[in-house]
Order: C-alpha cells, then structure tokens, then sequence
C-alpha cells in the first residue's frame, strides 16, 4: 500500500469532491501519470506535457477504475460524476509531495546519485554491490528527473534492501527538488565536470547544483565523493555540515601510508590501489576484479564500494555482481574482428577524454567517430578542440566528426595532425568515409551526444563482416 484516501488530506485539504466515510481509510497501491495503466482503485496525476495535457485524459483515467486524483487551478473543464479529486496549483508537484509522502513510509536506505559523469555508471554499480544484502530498486533507464525521481520511488518497497535514485539537472533548484520528494539517507557526488555548462555557466554553478542534492539529505546521514575535487569540496562543505566519506585511488605502488592521503587536509576514507593493466583493485586488504575498464570506472567503483562498506557490507563479501548499464554505455562489442567501443547514449568533455583513454589501452589500430557535444555555450570551440588535441596526442588513427556546428570547420587545423580526419554532418556519411579504412583487428570508439545519434552506425558496422 502506498497511503490512504485521508492521509491526503493532510498535503491537500479536503477534496472538491468529498471522500465518502466509507472509504477514507482506502489504501491506494498505485500512482500513475499515464492514463492507459491505470488499474482498479489507483490515483491518477495529470501531467501537462510538451506533447499532451493529461487533463485530457481525466475520462479515460476513470473509466479504467481511478478512484482519485487532482487538477491544476487553472483547468476549468468538467471532471466526471464521482471523481474524487483536488484542485492544486502544479500537479507535477503533487506528483512530487505524493512520492514524498510515500517515501517516508518506506524504512529502507535511500541512497542518491548526481555528478556530471558517470552518475548511471555509478548507479548500476551501488545497485550491483548492494544486491548482496537483498533486493534493491533503483532508477531505470533516463528517469532522473522531475517526473522519474517520483516513479522510482513509487517502484520501491519496504521488503528492498535499499533503493537507489540517480538526480539530473539542467538547471539550479533542480536537483533541490529531487532531494525533497526523495529525502535520501546518503548521496553520492560522482564530481564536477563541464556538462551542461551553456546551460548554468561556469563550472562553480554546476558545482552549487550537484551539492543541492544535500538540501533534503538526513542530517545524520552522509555523502560519498571522490578526494582530490577541489571545487566540490570547497562547494559542498559551505553547503553540508554533516559526514562526508571520500574515497582515492592511486596506480603507484601501494604503502603502509596509503589511508594517511589528505584531500586538501580532508581525511581519505577509502583508498583504492589499482592495477589497470591486470584489472584488479585492491581496497582494505581485498583483491576485486574491476566490473568496468577504465581508471574513470575503477572511481565510480570505489564510490559504490564506500556505499556498500557505510551501510554495513563486509568486503570480503562483495564477490557476486551482476552489472546491467543501458545501452550505449560501457559497452563493448564485437563486430566480427572489429571492436567497437559503444559509448553512444551521451558525451561530455570529461566522458570523451576519458573515453579515448581507454581506447589507447586496446591493441590494434585505434579510431574514433565523435558527435558534437551539446550544451557547452560560448565554450563549445574550446572543448572540442581540446578532445580534438587529445586525439592527436594519444596518436589515433583516425577522426571523423559528426557535427552540424560551422565553428567545427576551424579544427581542421589541429585535425591536420592525424591520418585521417574529416568532418561530416550524418553518421551514416562517417561510414562510408570508414568502410574502406577499417580492417580486421582495429578498434574504433563511438561517442557523442544523445541528439548526433551515433548508435545508427552500429548496424552498419555490424553489417561489414571483417
């Protein structure tokens, strides 16, 4: 049961349409803003979308057994003869202060995620660690947002392990509501990087919007961040008085001084002595296989293990993981002899250049088909001429940009420095200029924002039999 017709009361007053006494005490067990699941005797939210209002749907949401819901005070349409419902001023915040209400019947750990990179990395790999104290619910897919964060929480149950929620932002206050309707007991800060900086800025705005995820965070829980983040920290200790874990990770030969290292005078918690090269990490004595390549990877696995050791797991019990990321993430495929590194659901400067570190750890020929990376304002040309530099620098093979932008033509200096390099509008034309280039045993890295659609390649190159 997620609350009863009278508890509601207490967020909204007494509805429009009073509850008869005979079912006040009702219990409601589902919540649902799409008007074609609604089943028997669940609540209907009506959310005014950029496609569709769901007031529009307030009929059909009854006929199929809604016994409740609410309208916006601006809606002035007629409601069905039995509809219990609320007039309020935004629905979606109904939706919200519905999920937080259910929330604080759940007495599990709630654990929430932000950072401009690897937060749904980082997300598959707490729920991966925690799954051997139980069941765990967490965020599916994109749904970090104002309308997801409330369906995640609704997906949870009292009998789960712990329930892990990942909060985006595209904007300052955001991430502040998430926290709100999520009231987490720990947040995890992945760290600050250059995403969607056209939209907040500078890098200190995105810094003040991740460390909102503290605004509703339990005063006696704590947060997990990586050491070394000296913006986030500086950022977070203005905003958070309370615990805060760090975790490091070194690839230097490990010392009896390691859990000695200082952030900025800040103690390390947790450290993480790595060996890329065998793929192992070594924490608090314990040898772990690293579920992901990359040192970006090995971080996000530390957070997720200091998830784990807070909330009571033993190290040496963390052996069974099964890893699950969304496609276009982390993903390695093999197209006959090609190797394809599959990061095509998004792109930031710090995700690319992590990305083509990777690349340069495979044996074979290395190339890279890169979309443009959205949302960096005035300094889109510096971005991507820096990735364009690391390119050069890490000696690939071969360049091809996926790019509408006219500013992109400029990089054809720097991209004189490669083999190849070329510039095209469509991922379909990036293939043809590779179909001749590539050859059994190359390795070629696909990223870019999710808008450049680069995953359309991957049919393609599956189709090339080398």
């Amino acid at each position: 049961m997620l609350f009863s017709l009278g508890d509601l009361e207490k967020l909204w007053g007494k509805p429009i349409t009073p509850i008869p006494s005979s079912i006040y005490k009702k219990q409601i067990h589902c919540v649902f803003t799409d008007s074609r699941r609604v089943v028997e005797g669940s609540f209907f939210v009506p959310l005014n979308g950029e496609r569709f209002d769901g007031h529009n749907f307030l009929q059909e949401a009854y006929k199929r057994g809604a016994i409740a819901t609410v309208v916006a005070n601006i809606f002035k349409d007629s409601i069905p003869d039995g509809f219990i419902y609320w007039k309020v001023q935004d629905t979606l915040y109904a939706y919200q202060q519905l999920a937080q209400l259910y929330r604080k019947k759940l007495n599990i750990p709630v654990i929430a995620i932000t950072g401009s990179v690897g937060k749904t990395t980082t997300r598959e790999l707490i729920k991966a660690t925690l799954t051997n104290l139980g069941e765990v619910t967490s965020t599916q897919e994109n749904n970090n947002n104002d309308v997801g964060v409330p369906l995640t929480l609704f997906n949870a149950t009292s009998n789960d392990a712990a329930l892990v929620v990942e909060m985006g932002m595209r904007g300052l206050g955001q991430i502040k509501r998430l926290s709100k309707c999520a009231l987490p007991d720990m947040a995890v800060i992945t760290n600050i990087g250059n995403a969607h900086i056209g939209l907040l800025g500078s890098r200190e705005n995105i810094a003040i919007a991740k460390c909102e995820i503290t605004s509703y965070l339990n005063p006696n829980g704590m947060v997990v961040m990586p050491e070394g983040d000296n913006l986030l920290e500086d950022t977070l200790t203005r905003e958070w008085k309370g615990q805060i874990v760090r975790v490091g990770l070194r690839e230097t030969p490990a010392s009896s001084n390691n859990l000695n290292i200082l952030s900025k005078c800040k103690p390390v918690k947790y450290f993480g002595q790595l060996d890329l090269a065998k793929g192992l990490l070594v924490v608090n004595g314990e040898t772990y296989v690293l579920p992901l390549e990359g040192k970006h990877n090995a971080m996000n696995f530390m957070l997720a293990l200091a998830v784990a050791f807070e909330l009571g797991l033993k190290p040496s019990s963390i052996r069974k993981m099964i890893l699950s990321l969304p496609a276009g993430r982390n993903s390695l495929l093999k197209f006959g002899n090609l190797s394809v590194l599959d990061e095509t659901y998004n792109a930031s400067p710090e995700s690319v250049l992590a990305s083509l570190d990777l690349l340069v750890t495979k044996p074979g020929r290395r190339f890279a088909v890169l979309g443009t990376m959205m949302e960096l304002g005035d300094k889109s040309m510096e971005f991507h001429s820096l990735i364009l530099e690391k390119a050069v620098e890490l000696q690939l093979e071969g360049v091809v940009l996926v790019s509408k932008e006219i500013y992109v033509k400029q990089l054809a200096k720097i991209g004189k420095n490669l083999a190849l390099f070329h510039v095209v509008g469509e991922p379909e034309e990036a293939f043809i200029l590779l179909a001749s280039k590539l050859k059994a045993g190359d390795n070629l890295l696909l990223k870019g924002s999710r808008k450049v659609g680069l995953e359309r390649l991957l049919p393609l190159l599956k189709s090339m039999n080398l």
